[in-house]
């Protein structure tokens, strides 16, 4: 269906000539033949068109983490704890996190760690976005689901799952140095104990050895599936509940909409997940004292020492900051495919 899919809508992209009798030109003459692409020629189509669609996500991930990096950055400095007011690990509001930010690191403090997600964020959506639809079509011909149809809501979730765990285990040091600069609050004014990702990743691995950079990998793995398979499951979910009129482009707007959903679900589900890998990301950091042999153990200590509510700290701003995050990613992605359509 795809191969006459191709041949039939898109002949000048892939070399598709309409051949005609040197002695009648004309459009209508009864020897006029179309000829079919050959495999290479699909091949070189379909890798094209899947990195169209990698730089679309990265693109729309960079957009979408720049916009919304100062509520990132609220949120993990109220997950780690590391912000300098009263004891680690207590509570602080959002208000006061703000201003503690400001006075210590000036405004670009609220884009402490950007570089670095940007670094990360580039492959990770591209290879999220990209490889989520790759994984939909190949469980739309092992579930023998038309492609018109809405993909069910269970395959959805597994495609968005597995999208999420290949694009965190290819990324996962960027992150790791992320978790590290934004995590911490500089202790004086313009004195931070962090200051790129080149000087994370080099004074991590001088001070704790290589392995140092894959610390905190255990529950990011564990979350990237029902993470990315809650967020894109939601929108397969809302889609199959409130579809498009056939014939008709996507609709950004709509993506939007159901993304914002999705990414708000994700968040709340998985953010006691996310709370304590950021805490493992920090262990052995300069001025961190606490820590913690495994994910089990950063779990019990974490949980006898402050309690549940600790694992959601921070989980009011990170709802606020969900909704614009993930509506914008899909959004801005549906806009970017939509746009580069045709240009491979």
């Amino acid at each position: 269906e795809k191969y006459r899919h191709i041949s039939n809508h898109h002949p000048r992209r892939l070399g598709a000539r309409t051949m005609t009798s040197n002695t009648n030109k004309d459009n209508n003459s009864p020897s006029s033949i179309q000829r079919r692409p050959t495999k290479a020629e699909v091949a070189a189509h379909n890798a094209a068109d899947m990195t169209r669609r990698m730089v679309c996500g990265g693109v729309a991930g960079m957009i979408a983490k720049t916009a919304t990096n100062p509520l990132e950055r609220i949120k993990m400095l109220s997950q780690t704890g590391e912000h300098g007011a009263g004891a680690k690990g207590q509570k602080q509001s959002i208000i006061g996190l703000y201003r503690s930010i400001l006075q210590n690191e000036g405004v670009l403090g609220l884009w402490a760690g950007n570089g670095a997600n940007l670094l990360r964020v580039f492959p990770a959506k591209a290879v999220v976005f990209s490889t989520n639809d790759l994984y939909k079509g190949a469980l739309r011909k092992v579930a023998n689901v038309p492609h018109e149809e809405a993909l069910p809501g269970p395959l959805a979730f597994l495609a968005g799952g597995f999208a999420g765990m290949t694009a965190s285990a290819m990324t996962y040091p960027l992150d790791f140095a992320r978790g590290r600069i934004s995590g911490k609050l500089a202790s004086d004014v313009g004195k931070k104990q962090y200051k790129g990702i080149i000087h994370t990743i080099v004074l991590s691995v001088k001070e704790e050895g290589i392995l140092a950079l894959y610390k905190g990998v255990t529950p990011t793995l564990m979350g990237a599936m029902p993470y990315e398979g809650i967020k894109f499951g939601t929108v397969g979910v809302m889609e199959k509940l409130f579809p498009a009129p056939k014939d008709e482009k996507p609709n950004p707007v709509r993506k939007m909409c159901f993304g914002g959903l999705g990414g708000v679900m994700a968040g709340l589900i998985t953010y006691p997940n996310d709370t304590v890998r950021r805490l493992l990301q920090l262990q052995g950091s300069r001025g961190t004292t606490t820590e913690f042999t495994g994910y089990w153990d950063c779990v019990r200590k974490t949980y006898a020492k402050h309690g549940i509510q600790r694992f959601y700290h921070g989980v009011t701003i990170n709802v606020i900051r969900m909704a614009p995050n993930t509506a914008v990613q899909f959004g801005s992605y549906e806009v970017l495919k939509q746009v580069s359509e045709g240009w491979f």
